[in-house]
C-alpha cells in the first residue's frame, strides 16, 4: 500500500478567545487562553492517521517542542524523521471569536529550517507511488516538488497559506493542489474565485485541483475523467475554525493514499472538517473516523 510522507509543519498553538477578532489599531481582552498542539503539518497528519493512512512526518521542533512528537506519536504518526534544532519551535497566535471565526498569526521558527538531509532522507526512502504532502509553512517547498515528482511521488500540495512564493512554484510537477479561495486567487492572479479555479484548470490540465470555500462547499476538478464536480457543506454548529482545514486535507490524503476516487473521498473530507469546527482547538478537534462516518450517514451531503 502506499505511503504518505508529510514533510511538515509542527507548531505550539496560543489561542484567545474574544468578544470579537481585533481590528487595526484595537486592543481586545481575552475572555480565556488556551494551548494546543498544532501546526498545518501536524494536524494534517494525525488526520490522515486517525483516517486509517500510514503516515510519516518529517519536520523540526526546538527544544520546547517534544510534547508535540508525543502527541504525534500518540496518534499513529511515525516521526522518525523529526528533527531537534536549536531555537524555538514554530507557533501560532490564534483569536477566535463567538461566531467560531479566527486570525491567525504564525512564527515560522524552526519550520522555516528543516535541514536538507531531513528533506532528501524523506525523499530518498519513499517508493514510486507513494504521496507527498506539502504546506506553505515550511522552506525549501519549491525545491522538494522537484524532488519528489523526479522520485516517482504523487505530490500534493496544501497551499497555506499562500505567501509571494505561491507563483513561483512548478505546479506542473503538483499532482494536486488544494486551496481555499483566497489562495486560489493568489496562485492564478484572479481575482475572482471562479475566474481563478478555471484559470488553474486550464493552465494545469494534468493537476488534480480542490477549491475549499468554507460554508458554500467545494469546486473540484481530476484528471482522470476529466471531471469537474461541487460538493455543499455539512450543516454543524461551529465553535471554532481552526482545524477544520487541515482536517479536510489529512482525511483527503488518507483516502487517496489507500486507492479511493476523489469524489468519494470528498464527501468524508468534507465530513470531516465539519466535524473539527464543533470543538476546540487544533489537533485535539480533529475526529476519530467512526464519527465522521456518523455524520455521513446522518446528512446526505449536497452535490
Amino acid at each position: 500500500m502506499a505511503r504518505l510522507i508529510n514533510i511538515g509543519s509542527l507548531c505550539i498553538d496560543y489561542v484567545y478567545t474574544v468578544s470579537h477578532i481585533a481590528s487595526v489599531g484595537e486592543t481586545v481582552a481575552s475572555e480565556q487562553v488556551a494551548v494546543f498542539p498544532g501546526g498545518k503539518g501536524l494536524n494534517q497528519s494525525i488526520a490522515a492517521a486517525k483516517a486509517g493512512a500510514e503516515v510519516d512526518h518529517f519536520g523540526a521542533i526546538g527544544a520546547d517542542g517534544a510534547e508535540l512528537v508525543e502527541f504525534m506519536a500518540a496518534a499513529g504518526v511515525g516521526v522518525d524523521g523529526i528533527v531537534n534544532l536549536p531555537g524555538r519551535t514554530g507557533h501560532a497566535v490564534i483569536q477566535i471569536d463567538h461566531e467560531g471565526q479566527n486570525s491567525i498569526v504564525i512564527a515560522g521558527g524552526t519550520n522555516r529550517e528543516i535541514p536538507q538531509k531531513i528533506i532528501h532522507g524523506a525523499i530518498t526512502g519513499a517508493k514510486k507511488g507513494d504521496w507527498v504532502l506539502l504546506q506553505n509553512e515550511t522552506n525549501d517547498v519549491g525545491n522538494i516538488i522537484e524532488l519528489g515528482s523526479r522520485a516517482g511521488c504523487k505530490v500534493a500540495v496544501n497551499l497555506a497559506p499562500a505567501d509571494d512564493n505561491a507563483q513561483s512554484y512548478n505546479y506542473a510537477h503538483v499532482h494536486l493542489l488544494i486551496v481555499n479561495e483566497l489562495e486560489a486567487k493568489a496562485v492564478s492572479g484572479c481575482s475572482s474565485v471562479s475566474a481563478a479555479f478555471d484559470n488553474l484548470v486550464a493552465t494545469y490540465p494534468e493537476m488534480n485541483l480542490v477549491l475549499t470555500m468554507g460554508g458554500d462547499g467545494l469546486r473540484y476538478y481530476q484528471v482522470e475523467g476529466p471531471l469537474q464536480g461541487a460538493l455543499g457543506a455539512y450543516a454543524v454548529s461551529v465553535v471554532d475554525e481552526t482545524a477544520a482545514g487541515d482536517t479536510f486535507v489529512g482525511y483527503l490524503m488518507a483516502g487517496l493514499v489507500q486507492g479511493a476516487s476523489m469524489a468519494d473521498v470528498l464527501i468524508e473530507a468534507s465530513a470531516a472538517g465539519a466535524l473539527a469546527t464543533t470543538r476546540p482547538g487544533a489537533a485535539p478537534a480533529i475526529p476519530e473516523s467512526d464519527e465522521v462516518h456518523a455524520l455521513m450517514a446522518e446528512q446526505n451531503l449536497p452535490r
